[in-house]
């Protein structure tokens, strides 16, 4: 396993024939995720009682504040509760606030937008993402994010990626137990709020393809930069069924008799 402290900087030029393009945005139309009460995986009770050890330090605490602030712009309402708790409601008012799953993903992308200066994004999908077919600005925004993002998602690791084409790439992030689907305890958070705005972002915004696999059974998460996602019918995470400790398939299942409806409240 790799250590993130000995990673080297990335050195590069940029050809003096590069061409600097405009990129059109285009939204693309998801299907929507619904959750049902079967659960995909057996959780027990020590799966659910192992919690990530990860201890916040000083930039930690100044990051979260700082994403709390901007989803809390975005959503128009703040918990009393402090820390990640208190994310975590801000959350689901997300979730509650959003008509649709495609108003939740566009809203979610507007916040991870707004935690960049405007200029950044650009530049780097027309400066950075074109050269090496698309390699060193994968491999510099998997270290970014397994540097910068542990605060949100616990301990992760920089792995190789295998291409389509055969070769491999250092663009890959595992998340050993991801903190935010643990705390959310529901698949739609995790599908809505992070893995297709987050690889939405990416693309669109970046130039950097993404593809995000979750794993519902261990919480882990493997991040493939320079991976296209697969078309919606194809993505295994959108046709899992909802956790059997999401609170909101328990709740479901003491209604069942007599509302009569399996569709997740949060879709």
């Amino acid at each position: 396993m790799e250590s993130l402290a000995r990673l080297r900087p990335l050195s590069f030029s940029i050809p003096s024939n590069h061409p600097l393009r405009s990129h059109k945005i285009q939204h693309k139309i998801r299907f929507p995720v619904f959750c049902s009460s079967i659960p995909s995986h057996s959780i027990n009770a020590e799966d659910t009682a192992v919690k990530t050890q990860y201890k916040p330090g000083v930039l930690d605490e100044l990051l979260l504040s700082f994403f709390r602030k901007k989803m809390v712009e975005e959503v128009g309402w703040d918990s009393k509760k402090p820390g990640y708790d208190g994310l975590m409601e801000v959350v689901n008012r997300l979730m509650i606030k959003c008509q649709s799953n495609s108003e939740t993903e566009r809203a979610a992308v507007r916040i991870l937008r707004s935690l960049f200066p405007s200029f950044l994004p650009e530049l780097f999908q027309m400066l950075i993402s074109p050269i090496g077919r698309g390699e060193i600005a994968a491999v510099m925004v998997a270290r970014v994010t397994a540097l910068s993002c542990q605060w949100l998602m616990g301990p992760c690791t920089i792995n190789s990626v295998d291409l389509p084409n055969g070769s491999s790439w250092r663009s890959g992030v595992f998340v050993e137990r991801c903190k935010y689907l643990e705390e959310s305890k529901c698949l739609g958070v995790c599908i809505n709020t992070c893995k297709l705005p987050t690889q939405t972002f990416f693309k669109d915004y970046m130039g950097v393809p993404l593809t995000m696999e979750p794993n519902f059974s261990d919480y882990s998460c493997q991040f493939n930069f320079g991976v296209h996602p697969p078309p919606s019918t194809e993505d295994k995470a959108l046709q899992e069924p909802c956790l059997q400790i999401c609170p909101n398939a328990n709740r479901r299942r003491e209604l069942r008799e007599s509302a009569g409806s399996m569709q997740c409240p949060k879709v």
